[in-house]
């Protein structure tokens, strides 16, 4: 029985602890080679890194939970592997295999068992794949190696209140371009929602509401989170862009809103000007899970939804529901949890 680290769980928040063991592999000479687990959390690379001057790089995140039996497990890995996979081809970098991609989480995972969370916690341990070029470059092209690891860290909820709503804010700036990189997990989308989140957290804001690129009319995402809104006539409803990032807790509660709750739900657009229509509204991705959604501010006009205070009865069941799925607890589509041990 491995022994817990001598952490409060319960008042983690979602930052970075250094635990024991990381993953690193190398792509070389056109191949990867085994990858290995290491206990030196520094990389060494070359000044002319393509992932240092042209952003030549992505990466993941997915979360490893404690059921209640004592064993351990992970939610739709292969889901992750396959997105990365897609930010690889765009960038055009090397492809992990999805069976690598599984097993060098599962191994990070038991190489830090003693950071996983205890079941009923709150907590659990985030994994940070990550895909960067390297080598000796200048120009503007593809590197000619990689490295790809995998790293953890034990966290707890990803916006401070929780499971209390919280209040978004629209911003003039866009997360991405019309045909660009945002349905990727590429930095680049990330380092220029930097400003607006500084901007929306100054007002008083959570973060920040981005809207289509092109028309400015239609909510794309909720920072780094995907958002859906639930309909006064009980429909579950996340807006479809070709900037949004295909969210793997977006997709999982789709499921679970038609398969586990009776509910129609759907992908479609979602303009700014018709929250109206909206009794309760959510923000969701891996780090947050759900985040309920208290209001929207656009153009100096707040709209509230079910509560500030409170969840919206959905909300609550989509996302009780969902973590019961991840921790074991409610009994879960095929293919959806991996065990690790």
């Amino acid at each position: 029985m491995i022994k817990k680290k001598d952490i409060k769980w319960s008042e983690l928040g979602f930052s970075y602890v250094k635990t024991d063991k990381r993953y690193v592999s190398y792509f070389k000479d056109g191949k990867w080679d085994d990858g290995q687990l290491v206990e030196d959390n520094r990389l060494t690379i070359s000044e002319g890194s393509t992932s240092l001057h042209y952003g030549q790089q992505c990466f993941e995140g997915l979360k490893a939970y404690s059921n209640k039996d004592g064993g351990i497990q992970l939610f739709r890995p292969d889901q992750n592997a396959l997105r990365m996979q897609r930010s690889c081809d765009r960038l055009l970098m090397p492809k992990v295999p999805v069976e690598k991609f599984v097993d060098a989480c599962k191994k990070v995972v038991l190489a830090n068992e003693a950071w996983v969370p205890p079941y009923g916690s709150g907590a659990t341990l985030y994994l940070r794949p990550f895909l960067i070029g390297v080598g000796d470059n200048v120009g503007v092209r593809p590197a000619s190696e990689y490295i790809f690891c995998i790293f953890c860290t034990p966290v707890g909820p990803y916006f401070k209140g929780g499971m209390a709503p919280v209040n978004f804010v629209t911003t003039d700036f866009d997360r991405a371009a019309p045909i660009g990189t945002g349905k990727d997990k590429v930095g680049g989308n990330y380092a220029a929602s930097l400003l607006a989140h500084k901007q929306a957290v100054d007002a008083g804001f959570a973060d920040s509401i981005y809207l289509d690129p092109k028309t400015h009319t239609k909510i794309d995402e909720v920072g780094a989170a995907n958002f859906f809104g639930i309909t006064k006539d009980n429909r579950f409803i996340t807006p479809i862009s070709s900037s949004i990032l295909p969210s793997i807790t977006k997709y999982s509660l789709l499921h679970v809103a038609k398969e586990y709750l009776g509910m129609e739900a759907s992908e479609e657009e979602v303009k700014i000007d018709e929250l109206d229509k909206f009794a309760e509204a959510g923000a969701c991705g891996t780090a947050a899970v759900i985040s309920p959604i208290g209001g929207i501010q656009h153009k100096g006009n707040m709209h509230t939804f079910y509560s500030q205070t409170e969840v919206g009865p959905i909300t609550r069941k989509l996302y009780d529901t969902l973590m019961g799925i991840q921790l074991g607890d409610v009994k879960a589509p095929e293919g959806w949890i991996v065990k690790v041990k």
